[in-house]
């Protein structure tokens, strides 16, 4: 079975031209990295953090992301850590993926070793109209576009039990000896009336950055647990908190140290407009 796009034409562009440029323009854009991603495919980046909000928003700062995954080795496996918006817990997905650029395969192999390891269950339903894992597929695809054919990815909903599920995924690693990347899929906090989050009244640009650069300090140091403390005591409205945690504790059980911040910019920079923004962060782990 194939999961349809739910998304395009909203998110993103529904067409292969259309995308295409569409991604491009995000790379040149003044709030993305500025060029297209170097080829040589040196750095050997075992993780990032991407945003997942409508590509006229967020995409420049997914495109911070991606460009470390295009400029580093092409790995085994994509393991994409998403969430769920509509309140459905913890599950993965089987189902091969298609976007405008074409259909992505689901590494099957591995998703079952890793239900066998971590109790997770296969749940199309919550998958099929959740934009956090699909948004992210075009970039992937866009960046990947000489390896298509070799794309392989790990459709996972966190949304609870990071500690259990990290676990899990790092011992499938070990046991598979698969080379993974792992993208963990989260815009940060959301402010406004739109969001029902007002910690503040006034300098909302100044204080949002400064709310969600207090939460990336946790992130760097790779430490899920002040993480996710810092969002309890603030409750900043972080949507994809327990990916990046899950992101977090895999990559210190394999032995990485610290992460960088790449980018990090708000919508109401794009629109000049903070009634009602969203962070986004680009993340690398390397």
């Amino acid at each position: 079975m194939v999961r349809n796009p739910f998304v395009a034409g909203q998110f993103y562009e529904a067409s292969f031209d259309g995308l295409d440029k569409q991604i491009s323009e995000c790379f040149s854009s003044k709030f993305g990295p500025g060029s297209l991603p170097d080829k040589k495919r040196s750095r050997n980046v075992f993780g990032i953090i991407a945003p997942h909000a409508g590509y006229m928003f967020s995409g420049p700062c997914q495109a911070w992301a991606y460009k470390e995954i295009a400029e580093s080795r092409f790995p085994d496996l994509f393991i994409m850590l998403g969430l769920s918006h509509s309140g459905f817990g913890s599950c993965v997905s089987l189902e091969d993926w298609e976007t405008p650029f074409g259909v992505l395969n689901a590494d099957k192999e591995f998703i079952k070793v890793l239900m066998i390891n971590s109790g997770l269950k296969q749940n199309e339903n919550a998958h099929s109209h959740e934009h956090s894992i699909e948004v992210q597929l075009p970039f992937l695809q866009f960046v990947n576009k000489e390896h298509l054919p070799q794309i392989r990815i790990a459709p996972i909903i966190v949304s609870e039990n990071y500690d259990r599920i990290a676990e899990a995924i790092a011992k499938t690693i070990e046991e598979t000896g698969k080379d993974v990347q792992i993208i963990a899929s989260s815009d940060f906090t959301h402010y406004g009336f739109n969001y029902g989050y007002f910690p503040f009244s006034s300098n909302v640009r100044e204080n949002m950055r400064k709310l969600d650069s207090n939460a990336i300090e946790q992130i760097k140091k790779l430490s899920a647990y002040g993480f996710l403390s810092y969002i309890e005591e603030t409750g900043a409205t972080i949507c994809g908190k327990m990916p990046i945690a899950a992101l977090l504790e895999i990559s210190s059980l394999m032995g990485f140290k610290k992460a960088k911040l790449l980018h990090y910019y708000t919508s109401g920079d794009i629109v000049n407009d903070y009634g009602s923004a969203v962070g986004y962060a680009a993340v690398s782990i390397e």
